[in-house]
């Protein structure tokens, strides 16, 4: 792949932004967390809320839009219950509800049973379910009609499960990554079947959903974990080149928060609970396993990147601290703390040339998307956020703990 036809895909990316007004997979067209909308308000108060609505249970599934309709996944408070919910997106109200049986079962403090943010294609939604020990992929129609539903078996992790689905043409795509086992499975849309399956190296469990780069030659689907970053052909699951990390620290890292491609070059992060962090870049092109820049210190583990023009943005987990560095070389060009308590969890997102960033305790920071920090307000929503925002339509959408918050017009 050379680098002008990577140009070329970046193009292809930001018209995708630019004329899909849904919010279709996690973190939004090709699950970089970008979007062209206008209209956003960068004050989040009364005067700016469209809608506000109570969620019952407790998940951290991140909202996603299609053809008018809010799809999340949540857990009943007592755990013996899973559901998909679909809302109004003009108005918050619960369109319909779909239930699966589930029990209690250990996670990391700040998951969830119901952590999978799910996909749609504009015709079904697909959504993977945990009952507190086997993980299920589902599929339904957009007036909650179940079509589908495929048991996956055990899934094993010591912080419970956070996979998410996409979708590529008839394809649902899953990166099923957990300890001891790891695999990338496609499913036919309509019917649940198995296209291709292939096995990765398994080492402890990540959540990264994969993305797509496209040339005029041919279109690669990218998956990061501990393994590495590798590209396969999402048609047949072919592998096209691999790149592996090498680690330092005492124990293989931890890919949660997922890749992001730009500029011609794959950035990545890995971490883990106890403060090891390692970032790299990597041609996009899979051509070479030396790295153009890497860091080991102040880069985030769960919240994700962001990328606009030469700078490349990230939010740290643990000290709320707002990074922007060179992309092309990682140098640093400013880092701000952006204030209050709690860590973050959320990933930021991008809207235009605006930023917008969430720590645990619902403080929402915006600032500009810049090469000079720019402060433009800080709001508090109130309540925790661990799940990551989403906008569509001239909407911004923030799940919190209890509630579903819609800023913008009324």
């Amino acid at each position: 792949m050379t680098t002008r036809r990577i140009a070329l895909f970046t193009l292809l990316i930001s018209a995708v932004s630019v004329s899909a007004a849904d919010w279709t997979r996690f973190r939004g067209p090709n699950g970089f967390g970008i979007a062209d909308e206008t209209g956003i308000p960068t004050a989040l108060d009364a005067k700016s809320l469209a809608w506000k609505v109570e969620i019952p249970g407790r998940g951290i599934s991140s909202p996603v839009i299609s053809k008018g309709l809010i799809f999340l996944q949540t857990a009943s408070d007592d755990g013996g219950q899973r559901s998909l919910i679909a809302l109004d997106e003009k108005t918050g109200a619960v369109k319909w509800k779909q239930d699966i049986t589930g029990h209690t079962a250990k996670t990391h403090a700040k998951n969830s049973l119901a952590s999978s943010t799910p996909a749609a294609d504009g015709e079904r939604v697909y959504a993977v379910f945990w009952d507190g020990g086997k993980i299920s992929l589902g599929a339904w129609d957009y007036t909650g009609k179940p079509l589908w539903s495929k048991d996956l078996g055990k899934y094993e992790s010591q912080h419970g499960p956070g996979l998410s689905p996409m979708v590529y043409g008839n394809l649902v795509i899953l990166n099923i990554d957990q300890d001891g086992q790891a695999e990338l499975v496609a499913y036919d849309v309509k019917t649940g079947d198995v296209k291709w399956q292939k096995s990765r190296t398994p080492f402890r469990a990540s959540y990264a959903t994969p993305f797509l780069t496209e040339t005029k030659s041919k279109t690669e689907l990218i998956v990061s974990s501990t393994a590495g970053i590798t590209s396969y052909d999402p048609k047949n699951g072919n592998a096209n080149w691999n790149w592996k990390w090498v680690f330092t620290s005492k124990m293989p890292l931890r890919n949660v928060g997922g890749s992001l491609l730009h500029n011609g070059m794959i950035f990545a992060v890995t971490g883990d609970g106890g403060g090891d962090r390692h970032m790299v870049a990597v041609k996009a092109d899979g051509t070479s396993q030396k790295p153009v820049w890497e860091k080991k210190k102040g880069t985030p583990y769960v919240p994700m990147m962001l990328a606009k023009g030469d700078w490349l943005f990230w939010i740290t987990d643990k000290e709320n601290v707002a990074v922007c560095v060179e992309a092309k070389t990682g140098r640093e060009v400013w880092s701000e703390r952006l204030g209050g308590s709690g860590q973050v969890y959320a990933s930021p997102l991008m809207v235009g040339d605006t930023i917008y960033s969430v720590n645990e305790n619902g403080m929402v920071f915006v600032f500009k998307a810049a090469g000079k920090f720019d402060l433009i307000s800080k709001n508090d929503l109130g309540e925790e956020v661990l799940a990551s925002p989403a906008v569509a339509n001239g909407h911004l959408f923030i799940r919190g703990d209890k509630h579903l918050f819609c800023y913008g017009t009324k």
